[in-house]
């Protein structure tokens, strides 16, 4: 049997053949686009819409804090924007806000580029994953 979605297929390859610090990469990326799709939604008043994106944003900033390597002390710090980061965006669902979403938008573009960075300086981010 053929597979009928290429994209889903090249997708999929990506993930499993990603590193740690590439899947880090991939969830910045996924809760920024989500994060723009939420304020999107809210601004075109599609609260379902906002809501579920809003969620998807939560689900990732979620999979960081069980994923944190605590044994670094740098992780305290990571957990404790992550806590700061999910209760924006709690606020942000509730009262279907666009600035608070930007302000997590804000947040999450500096972390991707700062893991970005981290990848690159070591060598392409074959390394322990701390965020």
């Amino acid at each position: 049997m053929t597979n009928r979605n290429p994209y889903a297929a090249y997708a999929n390859n990506r993930i499993m053949t990603a590193s740690p610090a590439e899947l880090t990469l991939m969830l910045y990326d996924g809760a920024i686009k989500f994060c723009n799709i939420a304020i999107d939604a809210i601004n075109e008043k599609d609260i379902m819409k906002a809501h579920n994106n809003i969620r998807k944003v939560e689900n990732i900033i979620d999979e960081f804090r069980v994923t944190l390597n605590r044994k670094y002390p740098v992780a305290a710090e990571f957990d404790n924007v992550y806590i700061y980061l999910r209760q924006r965006l709690s606020e942000a669902n509730i009262k279907k806000d666009a600035e608070i979403m930007e302000e997590v938008l804000g947040h999450l573009r500096t972390m991707r580029d700062t893991w970005k960075e981290v990848m690159r300086l070591a060598g392409n981010g074959n390394h322990t994953n701390v965020s």
